[in-house]
């Protein structure tokens, strides 16, 4: 009953086949390999968009160094208040920026709308020399509550944002996820809706360690190699990633794994919702399911070996009692019905 989080899944096998195949013979260091440009290529195909990609090892990394090419060290990031660049990455984006100033917005179900936005910037715009000067809106798709945002909800962020002369950026984390549910193409949910900077995250659906930045424009991603460098997040042996990338992208291997963790999230979701003294708080979108369960239920399923996390939050309203639990691509049936059935029993 292990339901912690996707980065607990091990690598999807498809995956390390690509890594140890590409563990054969000597091929140029630092991106310069064949497997790194195919995955480049695909990068585009994928989004039929001719972009500059840049891989680094984590989810946070990405999302701090992509910041800082579009937000100046005096500059400010509106955000959602739940928002993993605000409360999961403590000090990341602060130091890869150099000190720009994360500006929370109150969210609800972790999705922040445009009157928000335009709200906000009433304060912020026109800028003020004693005042953080707004820079970029960073959304998170899919969100910290487990809900996505629509392609079209998606353009009218980036419209308001564009409006008061703000960049957008992507957190991904879950990005496969989003777009699996949302039933859209990759393109619809970004550049064609106005996101100018993805990170495009893969190691919590089957790699290994392969995070992405994705630019739209290949002038907003002037020099930032030097940026990768001076981070620490160039690899000599950049082809073991690419071949992560290259095995997710070239079959739409991501897409197909996205998709099963939805699914299972979603049994787990209807499942949960079906016993008595069970809330689901928000709806289940992609792989993350967001409960309370019965006083001591929890505390009795950990002690038993069960492994989900208690889900606390700013100004948390359910008083510590809101449970994750997340799926991935190898989640099970028979897991998830233990995990039910034992919910079932301890709840009576």
């Amino acid at each position: 009953m292990h339901f912690p989080s996707d980065n607990w899944s091990g690598v999807h096998p498809k995956i390390m086949d690509a890594i140890i195949s590409a563990n054969a013979g000597s091929v140029p260091a630092y991106g310069g390999d064949d497997l790194t440009e195919r995955a480049r290529q695909l990068f585009c195909d994928v989004f039929e968009h001719e972009c500059a990609v840049f891989f680094v090892a984590t989810g946070s990394a990405a999302n701090g160094l992509a910041l800082s090419q579009i937000v100046p060290p005096y500059g400010g990031i509106l955000c959602s208040d739940v928002s993993h660049i605000n409360i999961d990455e403590p000090g990341t984006v602060e130091l890869f920026t150099g000190g720009a100033r994360l500006l929370p917005i109150a969210s609800a179900a972790g999705k922040i709308v445009p009157e928000q936005v335009a709200g906000e910037m009433r304060f912020y715009d026109p800028p003020e020399q004693r005042r953080v000067r707004a820079a970029a809106l960073s959304l998170t798709q899919g969100t910290e509550s487990g809900t996505v945002y629509s392609p079209g909800e998606v353009q009218a962020l980036c419209d308001i944002a564009h409006h008061h002369g703000l960049s957008v950026h992507m957190d991904g984390a879950r990005f496969g996820n989003a777009v699996a549910h949302a039933g859209c193409s990759p393109a619809e949910m970004t550049w064609r809706a106005g996101v100018d900077v993805l990170c495009f995250g893969a190691t919590k659906n089957g790699a290994m360690a392969a995070e992405a930045i994705v630019f739209f424009e290949r002038e907003k991603a002037t020099q930032f190699g030097s940026r990768l460098s001076r981070a620490g997040q160039v690899f000599s042996k950049n082809r073991f990633i690419s071949a992560q990338w290259v095995a997710l992208l070239q079959d739409s291997l991501w897409l197909d794994m996205a998709r099963q963790a939805n699914e299972a999230a979603t049994r787990l979701s209807e499942g949960i919702s079906k016993i008595d003294g069970c809330e689901v708080v928000w709806p289940t979108q992609i792989n993350e399911v967001f409960a309370t369960l019965p006083d001591g239920v929890a505390e009795q399923m950990r002690q038993e070996g069960a492994r989900f996390y208690d889900w606390l939050y700013p100004g948390d309203r359910w008083s510590g009692k809101l449970q994750r639990m997340v799926t991935s691509f190898a989640t099970t049936q028979n897991e998830i019905e233990e995990l039910l059935q034992r919910v079932r029993e301890l709840s009576q």
